[in-house]
C-alpha cells in the first residue's frame, strides 16, 4: 500500500500545500487564470442570454401594445435594445401606422431604424421605398433599392423608375424581376401587368410556348 493511503485527510492536505509552495506557484497561477477565464466566459454567456431574453420580452411588450392599438405603443420602442428586436418592433409599428392611414408617421418610423442585419435592413429599405413612391418621392425610393437584386427590390426599382418617367429602365427592372418570379404566381402576374404598363411585352413561359 502506498504511503499516501495511510495518511489522513489533514496530512494529505498539508503535503499538497507544501508541494505547491515549493514547486507549484506557476501552476497555481495558471490554474487560477484558467478558472477565471472559464468563469468569465460562463458569466458572459449568461449575461448575453439574459440580455437577449430581456430584449425579446421588451419586443413582445411593444408588439402587444401596437397590435392592441395602444396610443402609447410608440413610446415602448425605445425600451427595446437597438438591434434586430427593435427593428422588428419598428417594422410592426410602421405597418400599423400605414393601416391607420398615417403614412408620414410610418416613413419617419422606418427612417429611424438602425440595424446591421442585412436581411432586416433590406426589408426596411423596401418597405420604406414603397411608401416613398406613394408619397411622390420616387427619387429617394430609387436610391434605397438601387443595388438590390432580389425579386422585390427589382420590382420596387421598376416602380420608382416608372414613377420618374424612366420607362426603358423600368422595363429592364421588371424583366429582371420576372426571371426570378415563379410561373403562375400572383406576383408574376402583377409583374407582367406592370411590364405591359411600362410598354413592354411579358416573356412567354414554357407552358405558353
Amino acid at each position: 500500500m502506498a504511503i499516501d493511503e495511510l495518511l489522513d485527510e489533514h496530512e494529505q492536505s498539508e503535503r499538497v500545500r507544501e508541494w505547491l509552495r515549493r514547486n507549484g506557484s506557476a501552476l497555481v497561477v495558471g490554474i487560477a487564470l484558467g478558472l477565471a477565464a472559464i468563469g468569465g466566459w460562463q458569466w458572459w454567456q449568461r449575461h448575453q442570454a439574459g440580455k437577449q431574453l430581456q430584449a425579446a420580452t421588451d419586443y413582445q411588450a411593444a408588439v402587444d401594445a401596437i397590435q392592441a392599438n395602444d396610443k402609447a405603443a410608440a413610446g415602448k420602442i425605445p425600451s427595446v435594445p437597438e438591434g434586430v428586436f427593435r427593428a422588428l418592433a419598428q417594422l410592426e409599428l410602421a405597418k400599423s401606422q400605414v393601416q391607420a392611414g398615417q403614412s408620414d408617421a410610418a416613413i419617419a418610423t422606418l427612417r429611424s431604424v438602425k440595424v446591421e442585419d442585412p436581411a432586416i435592413a433590406d426589408i426596411v429599405n423596401q418597405r420604406l421605398a414603397r411608401l416613398l413612391i406613394d408619397a411622390k418621392q420616387a427619387d429617394a425610393a430609387l436610391k434605397l433599392v438601387a443595388d438590390g437584386d432580389s425579386l422585390s427590390a427589382l420590382e420596387i426599382r421598376g416602380d420608382a423608375q416608372l414613377a420618374l418617367g424612366q420607362r426603358d429602365q423600368a422595363r429592364d427592372s421588371y424583366n429582371k424581376a420576372l426571371l426570378k418570379a415563379e410561373v403562375g404566381t400572383p406576383q408574376r402576374r402583377l409583374l407582367e401587368l406592370k411590364l405591359t404598363d411600362a410598354g413592354g411585352t411579358p416573356p412567354k413561359t414554357e407552358s405558353q410556348s
